[in-house]
């Protein structure tokens, strides 16, 4: 088995599984549809195609950065006739920071990371709106290790300025540089108990009928790997290759 783990890091992110209606709330994690979602996006792959052997990969994800949650009164006009659309509320998390992974054949993952890569499609953090704000991939994406040993041995990914203001709130004068756990999100082995269960394994995503199923959830907690402050840098261009294209989502190997 490989495992491939995304960074998901941006202003903004919606991650939702239950949202009905005029109502759009986000989850505080990433959920399975939607990591699974970015990955067919970034294969190309149309909203009815076959999801099986995505739906089949074991899912985690760990909590670097929780954010905050927003709500947004969101108010919209139909393009060409004008007509008001319906008032809706949409709930986000600010600056939140992930490592979410999956796990399978090594041939499937493989594929999954050449997709993100150079994606058909531009990802995003559970809506259009979101876009991330740090490549995907970063140096360890991929790794032969168990899921949840592979979650826990990434370091952590906290943006600069949260290490700072932790550092700076830290109690009673004493310097803290990182939490002391962080929050760990797995699908429940099969015949155990979960610690919940969530509607978001993704049957398809045919926009005529998106069909979900119940998957469940374990929760655990992993001592915060060590902060590397250098993990952001990029290699400096060797003659003959160009340096990567400044703002480039897509990892230090995008040219």
């Amino acid at each position: 088995m490989t495992v491939l783990m995304l960074r998901l890091a941006g202003p903004l992110q919606a991650w939702g599984s239950a949202a009905r209606f005029v109502r759009r709330t986000t989850e505080h994690a990433p959920t399975k549809s939607g990591v699974l979602g970015l990955l067919a996006a970034a294969q190309g792959r149309p909203r009815g195609a076959d999801l099986s052997d995505l739906a089949a990969l074991r899912f985690g994800v760990r909590i670097d950065q929780p954010g905050s949650r927003v709500r947004d009164f969101h108010t919209a006009h139909h393009a060409d006739s004008g007509r008001a659309m319906p008032l809706s509320e949409r709930y986000y998390l600010a600056d939140a920071v992930f490592v979410a992974g999956v796990e399978g054949e090594e041939e499937l993952v493989r594929r999954l990371h050449a997709a993100v890569r150079a994606p058909r499609f531009l990802p995003y953090l559970g809506r259009r709106s979101c876009p991330p704000a740090r490549p995907l991939l970063f140096e360890g994406s991929l790794s032969d290790r168990p899921l949840e040993d592979a979650l826990r041995g990434v370091p952590w990914q906290a943006s600069r300025w949260y290490v700072r203001q932790l550092a700076r709130t830290g109690p009673d004068g004493r310097t803290k540089t990182a939490p002391e756990e962080l929050d760990l999100l797995l699908d429940c082995p099969p015949g155990e108990e979960p610690d919940f269960s969530l509607r978001d394994t993704p049957v398809t995503f045919d926009p005529r009928h998106r069909q979900y199923a119940v998957r469940g959830v374990r929760t655990s907690h992993v001592h915060a790997p060590a902060h590397d402050p250098t993990a952001h840098l990029r290699p400096a261009a060797s003659p003959g290759r160009p340096a990567p294209r400044p703002g480039c989502l897509l990892g230090p190997r995008c040219t």
